[in-house]
């Protein structure tokens, strides 16, 4: 076997590079990837790595929303066996902190995450290896591009679990790219139909409805405030997720919210951002944070092994691994037509 991966060497410069395979502790599996989608971190780094992350040190190998098949397992791992198809949940955590113990693993302090910071290198490489405790097999109702796509789904349920959504609530979510239509479809899986999403491209807001979306606003040519009072009835939303990570939406969301209602930010708002405290706390609206997610892996397989989620539905393209450069430059230029980027290894 022969190891292969896709460094971050400069600002907007991978470079495919021959490597050495992985190690294999007894408690690992070494997965061959299959897939690996193209998160917007991934993007953010790629652009500006320095920016990004003030001490990252390059080369880095990015990607963590991956899936593939089990090349060796380490000679203590149960239930996992070599030609297993899995899903990788990427994060890594202690074990032993706060909030391990508490069951808030996702807040882990000290965690290893494949391709982030403290740069554990990701999933753009054709072997990894990985903790069997955290590598999860799919059912044969499903493949590697809906394994890959498990990672953004399950930022979605945990959303929608951190807002303890209830049937018959009306929910807004403000963007419509891969988080937003993953959160869409974690609502519809929750049974939370009453939904409208807001984006400014109609090719994005068109998958929105194709996958259930009650209502969709085009907030390039449509106020959403407007549009939200005729269809809130002047009451606004009971829930709101920020999805787009834009201080625009993140202010806009002390309007919609209705009174007693919750905000929840999913997106990452980068920079200090104008916010009006004083409508959401004359409302009494909750705002919740949003971090990765936690316990969610094998629930997000059962939604998409049943069908009641479809996250390859917003797969727009596929690139081949040895075009990765072009795929990344892809996603990032033509943010409207690129919901979701795949790269097949």
């Amino acid at each position: 076997m022969k190891n292969q991966a896709a460094f971050l060497v400069d600002k907007q410069r991978l470079e495919l590079m021959d490597c050495d395979m992985p190690s294999v502790s007894d408690t690992d599996v070494l997965v061959e990837v299959a897939h690996v989608g193209i998160c917007g971190s991934d993007m953010h780094i790629f652009e500006d790595p320095h920016y990004a992350v003030k001490d990252i040190k390059l080369p880095v190998v990015l990607g963590h929303e991956c899936a593939g098949r089990v090349a060796a397992v380490g000679k203590s791992v149960k239930g996992i066996i070599p030609g297993d198809r899995v899903a990788l949940e990427p994060g890594v955590p202690c074990g032993s902190c706060e909030f391990c113990m508490s069951g808030r693993y996702n807040l882990c302090p000290d965690v290893r995450f494949l391709g982030a910071r403290p740069w554990l290198n990701g999933a753009f490489s054709r072997y990894v290896s990985h903790p069997a405790r955290w590598t999860f097999r799919l059912p044969d109702a499903m493949d590697t591009v809906e394994g890959a796509l498990l990672e953004p789904l399950v930022v979605g349920m945990h959303a929608v679990d951190r807002a303890n959504l209830r049937t018959g609530q009306s929910v807004l979510i403000l963007g419509a790219g891969c988080i937003g239509l993953m959160t869409l479809e974690a609502c519809l899986a929750r049974g939370i139909t009453n939904v409208t999403m807001s984006d400014l491209y109609e090719n994005r807001l068109d998958m929105a409805g194709t996958i259930g979306a009650r209502h969709v606003v085009n907030s390039s040519e449509e106020d959403i405030i407007s549009r939200s009072a005729l269809i809130t009835a002047n009451r606004g939303y009971d829930v709101i997720f920020e999805t787009a990570g834009s201080q625009k939406t993140a202010a806009l969301t002390a309007d919609l919210v209705k009174r007693g209602g919750k905000i929840v930010m999913v997106g990452n708002v980068f920079g200090e951002t104008p916010f009006n405290f004083f409508k959401t706390n004359s409302k009494e609206a909750d705002i919740l944070g949003v971090f990765r997610y936690r316990n969610l892996y094998p629930a997000a397989i059962e939604l998409c092994s049943e069908g009641q989620a479809e996250p390859k539905k917003i797969v727009t393209n596929y690139f081949e691994f040895e075009k990765i450069q072009a795929a990344m430059e892809y996603a990032i230029t033509q943010k409207q037509e690129a919901v979701k980027t795949v790269i097949r290894m």
